[in-house]
């Protein structure tokens, strides 16, 4: 198996990073694997604590009595978009992207698996089969899956060279008085909380445009544009600015006066060439139940 790492996946350890996308197999089991040079970074052998840089490529095979297939699940999907070589997803809030060593059902890769089967890319792995990009769990909104490699190299190079554009809505903390600007600030792990990222000079290059909509007492409804995208990015420079998604405690946030799982953030216009062509595709969808609710409250 080869696995590729985007820019969701480095500065992991390479012995963490196997860990979620192997799940069945464990840590002092993949780090023996390492070590005796059955897993390759680029062709080379390296240490289990070596640290992922995006487009590392992982040679590797899983052992045949671990290689536990992950089920398929009946799971309505919401298709936005559909031809012949990829689909977008409506992802609703409290949904993962794909399993993990913890959850290996109830995710959209279980969805997909059960609709289109090994008519998925495999180009990222068993666990992450047609995903190209992700949303937090507590995310809703717009996803690009690859139903073949071909297709995946080619959607995912669009991404890395920010041919893609990716919209989201959110109602922030406070009240933003700037129509529009551009936040740059470098995004990186957080070295005490490796679950969190912050805005760190070390970090990778990170660019947000916000947009106001409407503002309220203590709140703002914004529009973002990701430039780049990085991990948590819009979480982490909302954060940065001192106006933090609505209801993001992971981010400092904590529960507002209306109660939903989590951000209120919304990932809801996509534009990208349709692979192999020229043909440019645009798709927007309608706040989602999250984003409403919080706003009658807000205008009431």
């Amino acid at each position: 198996m080869i696995v590729y790492v985007d820019e969701n996946d480095e500065n992991k350890r390479l012995d963490s990073f196997l860990t979620e996308i192997t799940p069945d197999l464990s840590r002092s089991k993949i780090q023996n694997l390492i070590k005796s040079g059955s897993i390759k970074i680029n062709n080379t052998i390296k240490k289990p604590s070596y640290i992922l840089k995006e487009n590392d490529k992982i040679d590797f095979e899983i052992p045949e009595k671990n290689n536990l297939a992950i089920i398929s699940q009946n799971i309505e999907l919401d298709t936005v978009y559909e031809d012949e070589n990829m689909l977008v997803i409506n992802k609703p809030s409290g949904m993962l992207t794909h399993p993990t060593s913890q959850e290996r059902e109830n995710t959209l890769v279980n969805a997909l698996l059960y609709k289109y089967g090994e008519n998925l890319s495999d180009i990222n792995g068993e666990f992450r089969r047609g995903i190209l990009h992700r949303l937090d769990r507590n995310t809703s909104g717009l996803l690009m899956v690859a139903k073949n490699n071909k297709t995946h190299e080619f959607l995912a190079g669009q991404i890395k060279n920010h041919t893609v554009t990716k919209k989201y809505r959110a109602i922030v903390k406070g009240v933003i008085n700037e129509d529009d600007f551009e936040i740059n600030a470098p995004i990186g792990r957080n070295p005490n909380q490796p679950h969190k990222m912050m805005v760190k000079e070390d970090g990778k290059p990170a660019k947000t445009i916000v947009k106001v909509i409407e503002r309220f007492k203590d709140a703002s409804y914004i529009e973002l544009t990701l430039i780049t995208g990085r991990t948590h990015q819009i979480r982490v420079h909302m954060k940065y600015i001192n106006h933090p998604v609505y209801n993001d405690t992971l981010y400092g946030a904590g529960q507002g006066k209306v109660k939903t799982d989590e951000q209120v953030l919304q990932s809801y216009f996509l534009r990208f060439t349709k692979p192999f062509g020229s043909e440019i595709i645009e798709l927007q969808i309608e706040p989602d139940d999250k984003i409403k609710k919080v706003l009658k409250y807000l205008r009431s």
